[in-house]
């Protein structure tokens, strides 16, 4: 990872996705797709998939986007692959965003901050995901951290999970909701920022309709799109202006081709391909 105010996330991503589009890819090794990819759940299992699928999708998509749990339900051998798929990526070109979702408060939060966005950690990545949900200030570890370091974030604030609205469509005094309250947090994070803020916002490609203003000067991870149902048609109307800084994520609606390489490789340019309607 590159540091300096010339290399911010922001403009490495805008930058990324210029030349290769929109698409970020999950990393997702779960037992079901092992199985699919005849592969057993063990440690050796997860290294045959997580290297094959990163080594095939690498060299051609701008974001890849490992979840680090499935890595970390195999102890530290697990962390040990997690730790070989970043460099495997970044040798290829690709960014990565280390999906942790990580949030607490004080020094924990920023041992997490140096853990995944400080390039001295072999878990350092080019951006996180983390949750805003035991207050916005709560992140300032990370925030301070990614800054320092060219690193970029991607906070929580409209997810697709059923569960979501409970706290998200919550509405503070004066009538914002929380995810409104977050998306502000945001904008002031990327005032000023060119060509793109750094600091981005996790929002469902399946969340149907939203009210909220989606345009905050920085990327948006859009999870489910491809299998989950999420499509580039929903990606438009959702986003509308701030389409063009959407990431479309999709995990087995690309990995279910594998372990043929040139089939993975065929199906990140096919999705692609239809996603170029967000540009």
């Amino acid at each position: 990872m590159t540091t300096g105010t010339s290399h911010e996330f922001g403009t490495r991503l805008r930058a990324a996705v210029g030349a290769r589009g929109p698409l970020c890819v999950g990393i997702d090794p779960h037992a079901g797709l092992l199985d699919r990819w005849g592969l057993p759940d063990d440690v050796d299992g997860l290294r045959t998939f997580a290297l094959t699928a990163t080594e095939a999708l690498a060299p051609e998509v701008a974001v890849l986007k490992p979840q680090s749990a499935f890595f970390e339900r195999h102890g530290s051998r697990g962390v040990a692959v997690l730790e070989e798929v970043l460099a495997v990526a970044r040798a290829a070109g690709a960014l990565v965003v280390l999906d942790v979702k990580r949030g607490d408060i004080g020094s924990t939060s920023q041992a997490y901050a140096d853990a995944y966005l400080d390039p001295a950690s072999p878990l350092a990545a080019d951006a996180a995901t983390v949750s805003p949900f035991l207050g916005f200030g709560s992140l300032d570890p990370f925030v301070e951290t990614a800054s320092r370091h060219g690193a970029g974030l991607f906070v929580l604030a409209l997810t697709s999970n059923p569960e979501g609205p409970e706290v998200q469509h919550a509405r503070l005094a004066g009538g914002q909701t929380v995810a409104g309250r977050v998306l502000d947090h945001l904008r002031r994070l990327n005032d000023g920022a060119d060509p793109l803020g750094s600091f981005g916002a996790v929002v469902g490609a399946t969340i149907g309709e939203s009210q909220e203003d989606l345009a905050f000067n920085g990327p948006v991870l859009a999870p489910g799109y491809g299998a989950q149902g999420g499509t580039a048609a929903d990606l438009r109307r959702i986003f509308g202006s701030a389409a063009g800084d959407v990431l479309p994520s999709s995990s087995r609606e690309v990995l279910r081709h594998g372990p043929d390489a040139a089939a993975l490789r065929d199906a990140a340019r096919a999705a692609n391909d239809e996603l170029a309607v967000l540009r």
